[in-house]
């Protein structure tokens, strides 16, 4: 027998290795109620159809030869206007470069950034992809908290005290997945004037920057320059296009300390050639064309995650902070009949065919006694749920 490398069997994105016991139970008959992955087409979410129009004009009209490694420039100065615009970011088409998807660029990035033993700063709970990518290049994820009892905000003084001389940069997610956390203005300028005292560039993920519906989100673009950053977004959420796998990230680095990671990410992206070039066409259409459907977007989202907080808080046993953005939220769970929140999330599965993710899957440290659920579902499927969890609670509860 063959084995595969360690480190392609240390891979562990726990929001997708839960699908494969719930399709084992679904084989068996169980309705599953899949409440595990952020795609909003999945649900009662629709990609305009100028989009649709834009894709099919460009299979049958622009050349569908292999694109420009870093990005079409079509693209790119539409994602320039577009960031100038929401953000007054100052930037040119040569900051930007196109991913298949922000995973691509996180993928990039810390294959750039990292050597063995290397240190990447990263908030705890957040997005596996992250420590999982920085594990994979022989890295060392260090996650700093984000306070729960603070709606989910970033402990300023942990950042700091867990930065080393073996630290090469720090992520931050904003607004946040998995927490639905906002980070306010004077966090972000906190954590810009860490990375600038300390020399550490600071990655951004800002995807669900115009997923906001409660306070106001500020972006990392419009730190002074002395900060060294990267700025990453894409078009899965916002855009309502997750299956055309297309994103892209801008460098604001004044002084040229990021100038060798720019040209180590783009020998990579030469590498694997260039991102889905019709697919680049239909993003800049994306970007240019009216952007009224967000509105209706996050009015349901409001209404689905103030749904769901009340809902969740109504359970014996679960508790939540209100969701501010995205489309996710991070209950806690009372772990008294399990062992762990993997045993928890497993036991809910195979008992009312209801799929979370377990939070120790967003951070060893910091997600341990939670699970994620998402806010995109129509209430009716919500409340369904719901009530088989607070059913499953219940019963829980009475064993004890």
């Amino acid at each position: 027998m063959k084995h595969a490398s360690q480190r392609s069997m240390g891979v562990d994105y726990a929001i997708r290795e839960i699908v494969v016991p719930a399709d084992e139970a679904e084989k068996q008959g169980m309705r599953m109620l899949r409440l595990n992955i952020g795609d909003p087409n999945k649900w009662d979410f629709e990609t305009p159809e100028y989009f649709k129009a834009a894709l099919r004009e460009a299979v049958d009209m622009v050349d569908n030869g292999y694109g420009n490694s870093q990005g079409s420039p079509e693209l790119r100065q539409a994602i320039v206007d577009r960031e100038r615009e929401k953000h007054g970011a100052d930037i040119t088409a040569d900051n930007v470069f196109v991913t298949s998807g922000v995973s691509e660029a996180a993928n990039v990035l810390m294959a750039t950034f990292l050597e063995p033993g290397d240190e990447m700063l990263v908030p705890g709970p957040g997005y596996p992809s992250y420590t999982q990518y920085i594990r994979f290049f022989g890295g060392v994820p260090v996650p700093y908290r984000q306070m729960e009892e603070e709606n989910w905000q970033p402990d300023i003084d942990m950042i700091r005290k867990r930065i080393t001389d073996r630290t090469k940069g720090m992520i931050i997610i904003n607004p946040n997945n998995p927490t639905g956390a906002v980070y306010p203005e004077r966090s972000i300028r906190e954590i810009g004037d860490i990375a600038a005292e300390y020399d550490i560039p600071l990655i951004s993920d800002e995807v669900y920057d115009k997923i906001t519906f409660e306070g106001k989100f500020f972006s990392a673009s419009r730190l002074p320059s002395d900060v060294s950053r990267i700025i990453l977004n894409g078009f899965s959420k916002v855009n309502l296009m997750p299956g055309w796998r297309v994103g892209y990230g801008y460098y604001m680095d004044q002084n040229g300390k990021l100038d060798e990671i720019f040209e180590g990410m783009m020998r990579q992206l030469r590498l694997r050639i260039c991102s889905n070039v019709p697919c680049q066409w239909a993003a800049k259409a994306a970007l240019q064309g009216p952007q009224d459907y967000i509105v209706e977007m996050n009015r349901k989202l409001k209404e689905r995650a103030t749904f769901t907080y009340k809902r969740l808080n109504e359970i014996p046993g679960i508790s939540v902070e209100k969701a501010r953005g995205s489309m996710f939220m991070l209950p806690k769970v009372e772990l008294t009949n399990w062992n762990s929140d993997m045993e928890f999330v497993l036991d809910l599965l195979r008992t009312e065919g209801v799929v979370l993710v377990n939070g120790s899957g967003f951070c060893d440290e910091f997600g341990q006694s939670h699970f994620r659920t998402i806010t995109l579902p129509p209430l009716p499927v919500l409340e369904e749920a719901y009530d088989k969890l607070e059913r499953f609670m219940r019963k829980s509860r009475s064993k004890t």
